[in-house]
């Protein structure tokens, strides 16, 4: 807004000032104008995309994720059409995650629920009831994707399972994967995209408008997933039918695909090893001549340390990102982290001149049917 002072004013011939000050209040204005119009297509010209400038979604829909995996897919398909909440706080994972009363709220006000599904967020179950949304569109992302049942990847002992039964009567819990079938689908990225796909056709779904978008975005991030893909399967093909070690049994997947041999310590982080997980990981460990114990970022404490003193082999980490620092929630994050995973599971199983474990009598429970892990997909 342009201000004529009284000094200005009576600097101007009296017949003229009338006149003149309504001119000069025109002309400044337009200046004013064409200035702001400048200002901001400069600032366009540097890389300030409608986003940034404004954070509004570009529709009202709210959208909860209920995994860390899926909301970066999820991320990836949405662009910046909508908002995508996580529901739990990135370094709590959801074997382990206590709803809170927020959490009902945060349900019962958004239009679509993304969750993986094959019972690891089985937490959303009374959130769900208690929100009370009829208009919540829920999209599992499980749908239609080749499962493992969780009796193929068990590696308990009779001796252990009675350990754990005992352990979680006395802790008042139950420490076992919830469901049939084991839940960890995005680590095989050939799933993960059927899971993308998932995503895509829910939301097309619940945003019909939005269609052309989330094809796109999905489509641009399906080619991610199958280089990815494509990646890890050259870079593995010399230790087919090699075995490693990781903490609990998220890997059946991913060593299905890339024909691998999955063993684990424990069947969730939580879990407390029996005596007897610990003695089949260190015969298969010897048996595979493994040269590096596979932990992950939210077990607690160093559960691999005095083992790998034992066996006198290294600790690195799989990380099957149940947990994450902030950045976890972004698209790229789920291609970082498999990338790491690859090159530190390649430095566990050591040189490739010997493909196939050393024959021997304590080899034992492999974790998938024999037909399964002789050839990859393509």
């Amino acid at each position: 807004m342009i201000i004529l002072t009284k000094s200005w004013r009576s600097i101007l011939p009296s017949a003229l000032s009338s006149k003149m000050v309504s001119l000069v209040v025109v002309m400044m204005t337009a200046i004013a104008g064409l200035s702001s119009c400048t200002q901001s297509s400069s600032n366009m010209g540097k890389g300030v995309s409608p986003a940034q400038v404004s954070p509004i979604a570009a529709t009202n829909l709210k959208i909860v994720t209920s995994t860390l995996p899926v909301t970066d897919f999820t991320k990836a398909v949405v662009g910046d059409r909508a908002k995508v909440t996580y529901l739990l706080p990135t370094n709590i994972g959801p074997h382990d995650y206590q709803a809170k009363p927020e959490d009902v709220r945060t349900l019962a006000e958004a239009n679509v629920l993304v969750k993986n599904g094959l019972g690891i967020d089985d937490y959303l179950d009374s959130l769900i009831e208690n929100a009370n949304n009829p208009k919540l569109k829920i999209i599992d992302t499980s749908e239609g994707v080749q499962t493992i049942s969780n009796e193929e990847v068990e590696g308990d002992t009779p001796e252990s399972k009675e350990y754990k039964d005992k352990g979680a009567e006395s802790a008042g819990a139950d420490h076992e994967h919830e469901g049939e079938f084991n839940p960890h689908i995005w680590l095989d990225p050939k799933r993960a995209v059927e899971q993308v796909e998932n995503i895509r056709d829910g939301l097309i779904a619940a945003d019909p408008t939005g269609k052309e978008t989330y094809s796109v975005n999905a489509e641009a991030y399906i080619k991610k997933l199958n280089a990815l893909d494509q990646e890890i399967l050259t870079a593995l093909t010399p230790y087919v039918g090699k075995e490693f070690v990781t903490y609990h049994d998220f890997a059946p997947y991913f060593a299905q695909r890339y024909a691998l041999k999955a063993q684990f310590l424990v069947g969730v982080p939580e879990e407390n090893p029996a005596p007897a997980d610990v003695q089949r990981v260190i015969n298969s460990a010897r048996g595979s001549d493994l040269k590096t114990l596979l932990t992950e970022p939210q077990a607690v404490g160093n559960p691999f340390d005095a083992l790998a003193k034992d066996l006198k082999v290294q600790v690195s980490n799989f990380d099957p990102m149940e947990t994450s620092s902030s950045e976890g929630v972004e698209p790229d994050y789920y291609l970082t982290v498999m990338r790491q995973n690859l090159k530190n599971l390649q430095t566990a199983l050591g040189s490739a001149q010997s493909q196939l474990p050393r024959p021997t009598a304590t080899l034992v429970s492999l974790l998938l049917p024999v037909g399964w892990q002789t050839t990859p997909k393509q």
